[in-house]
């Protein structure tokens, strides 16, 4: 009888917290309909945990709209010893949210053990979070706390884009006494020092947050952030309903296009169709992100040795017989944008706009290529088998269509995504659809997938390109601190890759948000990283 009142409780809460109005209080709501597994940064590794994760914790550092790194908990740092040594010097005014298990004050101050604690769990194998490989620049015992403000983090060997890693939610820091306390539940209990606290959360019904009165942080009037009084997500599975309710005003934010209601949503060219412009807003940005169909090519393995696919001419042949501009319009509605330029997306360092090698569509380059590989007209190549999911059946038609036109027949193969993942990761995809999501804004984490040392299944080199060339290249990128120098050392790698071809880049993402017009100052960035502190409603 108590479960059931509490169940029902819950119930008439959540549909309070629905309401758009009540009581003049702000009330942003949204639909995840992937769900969220947990609330622990630790196990921030998809984008709908890390959405949740970054209203309630906070790290060292954050980014702004521009991916640059901005002060966080830590107000300053020093970078010494070459690049290897990082001091940070905290804020002094940084509060965990409450709670009976912090004694008799119900909070306390975030201060530098904190971070050594929260950064060895992660470190820690029983904690086995998917975030660890973050840390494997960090020396061992190379974070210590020299006082309550002070964090020092010793690396290995110089490595620039550290700085913005430590702004994954991976990095945020947890407290140690919530932590044990909770075990494996603090996933469903968390306490965080962020601008939002946990309310309640009934899985895979809904998810309340109510602000935090106690954040430090305030806005260039004095005004406390957040504005917001509560957050709450749903988690309704079905992307129609998720688009309804936002055209109906239940929903104030709605992420990506579906193909559900892509059409009804833009028009071919991308742009938001007249029906809704006064009832959503439709902000987008580039996204450090790139879809592409990688190809195994290691001479190694007996799935690839010797086959057409190993000569890099048929890779390019490939490449240039795509049409990306009528890809991305028929069938993306111009929602991102065709990758013929590299395979480092716009918006990061690295991005070649003038490149000097790209891939043009053209069916007579695509031919002369196969002809110098000795199979004109495709005659000589057997059927190559291309591994997708469901969602990119479309694209991968597309990419069948376009093939024959050069006599390479293309044999589709549709599975599950956990084993078409499995078999991608355990190289027994000749060819694979997939798409790299940057885990920070550094080009680095992109070229990291060709890098020979990065193999799958233990790292993300899903072809098995391997060039000593590229490997020297990498090597000494990771090592130069300027900007400038880095930045052509990445387009080096970058044009070497389009050369050699281990990957066909399709489209560089984008990100797409629609937002009810009585939100404000809801910011869309490269990252899509979800930050609500600051979104007020009317």
């Amino acid at each position: 009888m108590r479960i059931t009142s509490l169940f029902l409780f819950a119930l008439f809460f959540v549909g309070c917290v629905s309401s758009s109005k009540h009581e003049g209080k702000q009330v942003f709501t949204y639909n995840e309909s992937n769900g969220i597994s947990s609330l622990d940064p630790a196990y921030s590794r998809n984008l709908e945990n890390m959405w949740a994760v970054n209203q309630l914790f906070d790290g060292l550092v954050e980014l702004d709209s521009n991916l640059q790194v901005e002060p966080l908990i830590a107000e300053s740092w020093d970078i010494l010893d070459s690049g290897k040594r990082y001091v940070f010097r905290l804020r002094d005014d940084v509060y965990w949210h409450k709670s009976e298990h912090f004694g008799k004050d119900s909070t306390r101050k975030v201060v530098a053990g904190d971070f050594v604690y929260s950064f060895n769990r992660i470190l820690d194998p029983k904690t086995a979070s998917p975030g660890k490989w973050v840390f494997d620049a960090i020396a061992p015992d190379g974070v210590r706390a020299t006082d309550d403000r002070t964090l020092e983090i010793v690396l290995k060997d110089a490595f620039p884009p550290f700085l913005s890693m430590l702004s994954m939610q991976y990095c945020n820091v947890v407290p140690k006494e919530i932590v044990e306390h909770y075990g494996e539940d603090f996933r469903s209990n968390p306490i965080g020092c962020g601008p939002f606290k946990m309310a309640f959360w009934m899985e895979n019904v809904a998810l309340v947050y109510h602000k935090n009165d106690g954040f430090w942080q305030k806005d260039s009037n004095g005004e406390g952030l957040p504005y917001l009084d509560a957050i709450k997500i749903d988690f309704v599975r079905d992307m129609s309903a998720e688009f309804t309710g936002l055209v109906k005003g239940q929903y104030d934010f709605m992420s990506g296009i579906h193909p559900a209601y892509k059409d009804e949503l833009l028009t071919p060219t991308g742009a938001l169709n007249q029906g809704f412009d006064e009832s959503i807003v439709f902000q987008k940005t580039p996204f450090i992100k790139t879809d592409y169909i990688g190809i195994l090519v290691d001479p190694d393995l007996a799935l690839s040795a010797n086959h057409p696919l190993s000569d890099s001419k048929v890779r390019r042949a490939l490449n240039h017989a795509i049409n990306r501009s009528q890809m991305v319009r028929y069938l993306r509605n111009n929602a991102v944008i065709s990758a013929d330029e590299g395979f480092i997306p716009k918006g990061l360092s690295g991005h070649r706009e003038n490149a000097s090698y790209r891939y043009d569509y053209s069916i007579a380059k695509a031919k002369e290529l196969l002809k110098e590989a000795g199979y004109e007209n495709g005659e000589g190549l057997d059927k190559i088998t291309l591994s997708t999911t469901s969602d990119y059946v479309d694209l991968c038609e597309f990419l069948q269509f376009e093939w024959r036109k050069i006599g390479i027949t293309c044999e589709i193969e549709v599975l599950a995504g956990a084993s078409h993942r499995e078999k991608v990761s355990k190289s027994q995809a000749q060819l694979f659809r997939k798409s790299w999501l940057a885990d920070y804004p550094d080009a680095e984490n992109f070229l990291g997938l060709f890098y020979s040392e990065n193999f799958c299944p233990g790292g993300p080199n899903y072809t098995h390109f391997k060039s000593a060339q590229f490997d020297s290249l990498f090597v000494l990128s990771r090592k130069q601190k300027d900007l400038e120098k880095r930045t052509e050392l990445y387009e080096k790698m970058d044009s070497l890759i389009m050369m050699e071809a281990p990957v066909i880049p399709l489209f560089y993402d984008q990100v797409s948000h629609f937002i009810r017009p009585e939100v404000t100052q809801f910011e869309t960035n490269a990252i899509n990283m979800l930050d609500l502190k600051e979104t007020k409603k009317r």
